[in-house]
């Protein structure tokens, strides 16, 4: 029976994902904060003794960044330089690999290794985190968001459930192929480091929030949580929510590290702080400053001013809120909303960005207001509005529902 270095060096690891950098709010560009987050990172990494950082995929918000977005990108990495700290890139669906594949060569120099998408050679997956000594301690599996054209051939004739359950066989083999990999290179190596997994997929079970686009890899919505292998940390990206998922693994996703739409306006956001000493692991959160503070709020017109000015009331000097307000009641359907609304704020620090009239809920939250925003609904949302003016049986209404589920995929995957 081998002999195990069973000795694990101190490693301190922070989760982070979804960036979206170069996103725009409603017409407001997120530049400021992102290079404020981007900052404040930094020192975290300094204070904390961070050895690793891993971003779970979603660098950017779209497939072509602009250029202040790459810039922003560029220099934290020239800035992490004299932290000592290795940085892992994650590819996600909002990512495009071309992108992230361009400067990868390059970023290797700079203590940053780039994941943009799965390989065909599992072990090219496979990498050995060092701690500022210099010593291996931890093992970490770095699988990107799965495309299903990654993983599995067309095959024609196939119905939407046995494409569901290919495409779910094949995600499952694919980690644990991988956790198979590392516990051998432990084996060979003589070690027992932990093995860290990573991913870009929507678990079953999580929390979502109005800014999470739909992931359908093929027609496959989310992936069950018990199929994930046994690591000892999975650090997961794309849902916008920080949470932990309820199963034996331990299974995290970071969140976004600000508000990407007015349902997160309360959400602490926060980054996972997994820290790997001697035979034990403690996780804990760090939590990250609001550096533009936004919120939403349901009113009838009459109570926007001292709504808003309890709000305001909290904020540090020199702060402007970006708004959303919910009009609430009969004033919903005034013809000079916005004017009278626009008179309520004047002389207020806020900037109005969304005005809103309620929903009928008696509906099941579909559209009741011919002014409602298409920017406010999600794909699914717009289609299921669409289908409920068809006649149509409910077998005719899920076959639909089943190809529009796969065009948007094929969609949603076009870099």
């Amino acid at each position: 029976m081998p002999l195990f270095f069973v000795a694990i060096f101190f490693m301190r690891i922070l989760h982070t994902s979804d960036w979206h950098l170069g996103q725009h709010f409603i017409g407001r560009s997120r530049a400021d904060e992102h290079h404020a987050f981007l900052h404040w990172l930094v020192t975290q990494v300094k204070a904390e003794n961070i050895d690793v950082i891993i971003v779970a995929g979603d660098i950017f918000d779209t497939a072509t960044p602009p250029s202040y977005a790459r810039a922003l990108y560029n220099q934290f990495i020239v800035e992490l330089q004299s932290c000592q700290c290795q940085l892992i890139i994650l590819g996600g669906n909002h990512d495009a690999s071309a992108v992230l594949n361009e400067s990868r060569t390059l970023l290797q120099h700079l203590n940053t290794h780039v994941f943009a998408s799965s390989s065909s050679e599992l072990n090219q997956q496979l990498l050995v985190l060092h701690n500022k000594q210099q010593q291996p301690a931890a093992l970490l599996c770095a699988v990107p968001f799965l495309r299903a054209r990654d993983l599995l051939q067309s095959q024609a004739g196939q119905s939407a459930t046995e494409k569901q359950s290919s495409l779910q066989q094949a995600i499952a083999q694919h980690y644990q192929q991988l956790f198979a990999l590392a516990q051998r290179y432990n084996s060979q190596h003589q070690l027992q480091l932990p093995i860290v997994m990573t991913g870009h997929l929507t678990t079953l079970g999580v929390t979502q929030s109005e800014s999470v686009r739909d992931i359908y890899i093929g027609s496959l919505e989310a992936f069950p949580a018990d199929a994930f292998p046994p690591a000892d940390y999975i650090a997961l990206g794309h849902i916008h929510q920080s949470q932990q998922i309820k199963a034996n693994t331990d299974i995290r996703y970071s969140g976004s590290p600000i508000a990407l739409s007015f349902d997160e306006a309360n959400q602490q956001k926060q980054a996972w702080l997994i820290e790997f000493s001697s035979n034990n692991k403690t996780v804990s959160s760090l939590a990250i400053p609001c550096f533009q503070p936004l919120i939403s709020i349901k009113t009838p017109l009459d109570s926007i001013k001292p709504k808003v000015q309890q709000v305001l009331n909290s904020l540090e000097k020199n702060k402007v809120l970006w708004l959303e307000l919910v009009i609430t009641e009969t004033d919903a359907y005034l013809t000079d909303l916005q004017q009278r609304v626009e008179a309520e704020l004047e002389g207020l620090a806020v900037e109005l960005l969304r005005l809103r009239r309620q929903r009928n809920e008696q509906l099941g939250g579909l559209i009741d207001d011919a002014q409602a925003s298409l920017a406010e609904l999600t794909p699914s949302q717009v289609w299921q509005a669409r289908l409920s003016s068809e006649s149509l049986t409910d077998q005719q209404q899920q076959q639909l529902t089943n190809l529009h589920a796969q065009v948007l995929a094929k969609v949603q995957e076009t870099p």
